[in-house]
């Protein structure tokens, strides 16, 4: 049986990736090409020289379900022979799950100021999706060995605006995913940040679609889990996104803001409030309605 197409399902979900093995690679600082693993050798000036062999391994299972999301970089020693520079963990992981090929960006010698002035450019793009905005901000990082700080200065952005793009780049592949393709909000993935269970993050992301729950909802569900400080059980967390929903519905319904007291038991009670005996009479008409 052919092995899947790993890359496919991963990158290409993300970025337009060629396809099409047979056309020379013409290679620009910002594009990203399909370059052979047997051609690229280790950056011999690399630090780095152990790597986390569980993180590693579930690196590889990632990639075998989604392919490689964030490109590596290397750069050209010959006509068909690469360096890498950055990415040395997902090379790894990209071996070991069989791939042939991997995406890269490919740099030329002296391309520095180019690549630098593509990557603003392109992160200053309007129809950029905020993943393809954390990706470029990650590259500048790695390749300028910026700090969050320092690439903020570069690009005329605050600190705390390039961590919350960099941290997308932490969540499940699928909500990475979604976020590229406009079914969940940059709200929606901040949301989800807040909650530290990959499991659980993927729970409520599936709870966001099926009920199309709003930044609000997630906010609360994500602060629960946050206070229990266990797993969170998910049926309990979709009851209590039920019981704001129903909430709303009974205020709008009454005209009036009506709260729902529970105790840790449970048991619980509808307050309905009113502002005067007239207000009082009209709830109560609403009661007295056949059929409500």
């Amino acid at each position: 049986m052919a092995k899947k197409n790993a890359l496919g399902r991963g990158l290409g979900a993300l970025i337009d990736v060629s396809e099409d093995q047979d056309r020379p690679l013409v290679h620009s600082p910002s594009a990203v090409s399909e370059i052979p693993l047997k051609n690229i050798s280790l950056n011999p000036f690399q630090p780095r020289t152990s790597f986390d062999e569980e993180a590693l391994n579930e690196l590889v299972m990632s990639v075998e379900e989604h392919g490689i999301i964030q490109p590596i970089t290397v750069r050209r020693a010959d006509d068909s022979s690469y360096q890498l520079i950055t990415g040395e963990r997902r090379l790894k992981a990209a071996k070991k799950a069989g791939l042939r090929r991997i995406p890269a960006y490919v740099r030329e010698a002296g391309d520095d100021k180019m690549l630098e002035l593509a990557l603003v450019e392109n992160i200053q793009r309007e129809d950029l999706d905020a993943i393809e905005v954390a990706i470029s901000y990650q590259r500048l990082i790695e390749e300028f060995s910026l700090t969050q700080e320092g690439l903020g200065i570069r690009i005329g952005k605050k600190r705390a605006t390039i961590a919350n793009y960099l941290r997308l780049l932490n969540l499940p592949v699928e909500i990475q995913t979604a976020i590229r393709e406009k079914r969940i909000s940059m709200g929606h993935a901040r949301a989800l940040l807040a909650i530290e269970d990959k499991e659980l993050q993927l729970d409520v992301f599936g709870k966001i679609l099926t009920r199309d729950l709003s930044v609000r909802n997630v906010e609360a569900l994500a602060k629960r889990v946050k206070k229990d400080n266990t797993e969170a059980h998910p049926a309990e967390e979709v009851q209590r996104s039920d019981y704001e929903d129903l909430r709303e519905h009974l205020s709008h319904h009454f005209g009036a803001t009506v709260e729902f007291k529970r105790s840790n038991k449970g048991i619980g009670r509808i307050v309905i409030p009113f502002k005067s005996d007239e207000d009082l009479q009209r709830i109560v008409s609403i009661f007295d309605k056949p059929g409500k």
